[in-house]
């Protein structure tokens, strides 16, 4: 079997995990900033630390890992390519966005949260806008 094949689709599988997290964390957020009940602040921190650290996490860590694995299996000429270079700046964009989540994650676990319901909606942009830039880099290779 084809190793490129394999590692590719690891890597979608991965990132379509990671994806989800990273879109559904700040949705929760939203919610639990907006609660005001003890037993219900409990809930959301059980789920929110769940989904952290038992898809996020581990989908962040395949897509890196599987990704390295695929530049190392096209060439790593190819990160000589200006859509690779992009493409790898807004991966880590990303990787900063999944650690600001977890540092707002914290921060309800200590109920200690700063930022609104309206922050979270609007930053739940963010991996979204990422994402379809990413897909198109790599699709297109356009620069």
């Amino acid at each position: 079997m084809n190793a490129y094949l394999i590692f590719k689709s690891v890597h979608l599988i991965a990132v379509i995990s990671w994806m989800v997290g990273l879109l559904y964390l700040p949705r929760i957020f939203v919610y639990h900033s907006e609660t005001t009940k003890d037993d219900v602040h409990e809930v959301f921190k059980i789920m929110e630390r769940r989904l952290f650290v038992y898809i996020m996490n581990p989908a962040m860590i395949l897509s890196w890992l599987f990704g390295f694995l695929l530049l190392h299996t096209i060439g790593i000429g190819s990160l000589k390519e200006t859509w690779m270079i992009s493409k790898l700046i807004l991966v880590i964009s990303l990787t900063f966005y999944h650690f600001f989540l977890f540092n707002c994650l914290n921060r309800f676990a200590v109920k200690n949260n700063n930022y609104s319901p309206k922050f979270f909606r609007i930053i739940n942009e963010v991996p979204t806008i990422l994402l379809i830039v990413i897909i198109f880099l790599v699709v297109f290779k356009p620069i």
